[in-house]
């Protein structure tokens, strides 16, 4: 039997939701005009205020638009997938970063921004995964990931400095063809990952570096990365605006 149990958010909340998750999972898709605000006050037995509080939230999303005169049309769309395990294997000779490829072969353009490069005493989590005593040190590569000028994911990733002492890796400078060439460079190919992902209240950094509008929770990926016999090379924490992006595991089962 279930538990009694009471949704406690505004009215202008509740809409939203319900409006958002028509967006995001192609119900409602971009031009589409959206009914009136009488027939919205019907619907949903609401007064006008109230929805229109539900429609301003979701402008301040960018999933809706206002055009005067005219109505309010969706502006944005479905949640757009992102298969991590494309990015793992190191790019060919010559070859950018696989983010940056990736991107256009979906006719996207992608690009990085690197924002710090230091040796730093890592999280708990991060020590925990790496192997380190509780004053180890790694070093912290952070940066923010875009696609089309779009801000799409913070990273921020941990690796042993045993590991990148003496290499490109310890520059503040970006490395031709990402951090998984030059591991597999120096004998340390990626082989295998583990991600555990939730939905978390983004911090004052990921809602400037996201832009996100408020109130809106980010997709936390924490992802080890193993080389050969199991190695971790990389932990990272990855943040992505929960409204905008889904990711996709394939997995053979057999």
């Amino acid at each position: 039997m279930a538990r009694p149990f009471t949704d406690l958010r505004s009215a202008h909340q509740k809409i939203a939701a319900r409006l958002r998750r028509q967006i995001t999972r192609g119900d409602l898709r971009p031009g589409d005009q959206l009914p009136s605000t009488p027939s919205l006050m019907e619907e949903y037995s609401v007064a006008g205020t109230t929805v229109q509080k539900a429609l301003q939230m979701l402008k301040e999303e960018q999933l809706l638009v206002g055009q005067p005169g005219r109505g309010v049309f969706v502006q944005g769309g479905t949640q757009r997938s992102i298969a991590p395990e494309v990015y793992m294997p190191p790019a060919g000779e010559g070859q950018p970063y696989r983010w940056i490829s990736e991107a256009d072969k979906r006719a996207q353009r992608g690009s990085v921004t690197l924002l710090e490069v230091e040796t730093v005493r890592p999280p708990y989590e991060v020590r925990q995964a790496l192997g380190l005593d509780d004053d180890g040190q790694a070093l912290l590569r952070k940066q923010i990931l875009f696609l089309d000028d779009e801000p799409t994911e913070l990273t921020h990733s941990y690796y042993p400095l045993e590991l990148a002492g003496g290499t490109a890796m310890m520059e503040r400078r970006k490395i031709k063809g990402g951090t998984p060439t030059l591991l597999a460079s120096l004998g340390y190919p990626p082989v295998s990952f583990v991600d555990e992902v939730s939905s978390e209240i983004p911090t004052e950094e990921e809602v400037v570096a996201l832009e996100l509008p408020k109130d809106m929770p980010v997709m936390m990926t924490f992802r080890v990365v193993h080389s050969n016999n199991e190695r971790p090379i990389e932990v990272s924490l990855l943040a992505k605006a929960a409204h905008r992006y889904r990711m996709r595991y394939t997995v053979k089962v057999g």
